[in-house]
């Protein structure tokens, strides 16, 4: 098992990873750092719980609206659609790339 020490809010944290996942939970403490950084520029500074809190919250929310959009994705690849009900091929691409991204994060959770 790897051992990846990250930064967070100007904290370190020793945190034990697969081999190999390194630079993908090096990359996870990057959107995290962004959004507290975020967080900071919006409301100032707050304690070090209330700041994670608020963190978690926001990644809570996108994986929402990811996992909402990927079972909309998956409703309307089940209806047959009409020749005038077709979805442009962009929007088609777009809810590929969600539905991937979605799967992505939630084999990311199953892991953890």
């Amino acid at each position: 098992m790897a051992q990846v020490t990250i930064r967070i809010n100007g904290y370190a944290y020793t945190v034990g990873c697969e081999d190999g996942q390194e630079s993908h939970l090096e990359q996870m403490a990057e959107d995290i750092e962004e959004r507290i950084s975020s967080i900071k520029a919006i409301g100032g500074q707050s304690g070090e719980a209330r700041l994670l809190m608020l963190a978690s919250l926001l990644l809570a929310d996108e994986l929402h609206d990811t996992r909402r959009a990927l079972d909309q994705a998956q409703t309307a690849a089940q209806l047959p659609a009409t020749p005038a009900e077709k979805p442009d091929p962009e929007k088609r691409a777009k809810l590929r790339r969600l539905a991937a991204r979605a799967e992505e994060i939630a084999a990311d959770l199953a892991e953890a």
